[in-house]
């Protein structure tokens, strides 16, 4: 038969793709599938008092060594948190689409601490030295970030990705999440009284009280850091009230209080 002919019918016996949910039962809302606008602010909210701990520690950490006080620490706060909500806002909405936060990167953090004790920025006043090593880093970090720009647009970061498999990112990623552990959990040592009920209701919240409510409403175990995180406040509020540390050292006031970041009263409102 001369021109070629149609092309062959589909089998009627070719199994249908299986819907998302009935291939993952575990996942409640999936891409076409989102939840529901009161519970997605609540979700929301909740990642960002997650992704908050984790992108004050830089500062906190780096700030002191550059010679900045509370006030500089509150500005480059301040700073973090407007440019990741606007990181989130474009690569929601031009880039991967994905519902994740694009917070402050780890990975400057050993460069930055080494440009603070090259000693090329030292100056007898703390406020002007911590400006030079500010406008050191901004430069360091617009070269480095030219150069992945290059290699995004170029299209030499493709042939690599393709090696870069799940089984080779969530190592990459759990390392970096473990060197948080120096900064981060030295913090609850500080204060064991306020820490330690963080630790445990966490863990009750999200792997207990989970398993008490009926299938299907899964209440505790997606709201485990809301509820932990409101309950402990109260409590550290409660006792700073109370007088509970009135009589303890300066470093314990600062670390148990809740009245003595002086991040609030220094920001430039």
């Amino acid at each position: 038969m001369a021109g070629g002919g149609a092309a062959p019918a589909a089998k009627s016996d070719d199994p249908a793709p299986h819907p998302t949910k009935d291939q993952l039962p575990n996942v409640s809302y999936c891409i076409t599938s989102p939840p529901p606008w009161p519970e997605a602010i609540l979700l929301g909210f909740q990642h960002y008092i997650v992704m908050l701990g984790t992108t004050v520690i830089i500062p906190t950490a780096l700030v002191p060594q550059m010679g900045g006080g509370n006030e500089e620490k509150a500005k480059v706060i301040q700073t973090l948190l407007f440019v990741s909500g606007l990181n989130t806002l474009l690569q929601t909405s031009f880039g991967t689409r994905l519902p994740a936060v694009i917070g402050g990167s780890y990975t400057f953090v050993a460069p930055t601490i080494s440009i603070i004790l090259s000693g090329r920025w030292e100056d007898p006043d703390p406020v002007s030295r911590f400006k030079k090593i500010m406008r050191a880093t901004q430069g360091a970090l617009i070269v480095a970030s030219t150069l992945q720009i290059v290699l995004g647009f170029s299209g030499l970061w493709r042939n690599v990705v393709r090696f870069l498999t799940p089984l080779s990112a969530v190592p990459l990623v759990s390392l970096v999440g473990f060197g948080l552990y120096e900064f981060g959990f030295p913090g609850v040592a500080k204060c064991v009284e306020v820490g330690l009920p963080q630790l445990v209701l966490l863990v009750i919240f999200s792997q207990y009280l989970a398993h008490l409510v009926r299938p299907g409403k899964h209440i505790f175990d997606r709201f485990a850091v809301l509820f932990t995180v409101a309950i402990v406040w109260i409590y550290a509020y409660i006792l700073t009230l109370g007088g509970a540390y009135n009589g303890k050292s300066l470093k314990t006031q600062i670390s148990c209080r809740t009245d003595r970041a002086g991040l609030i009263g220094a920001a430039p409102w």
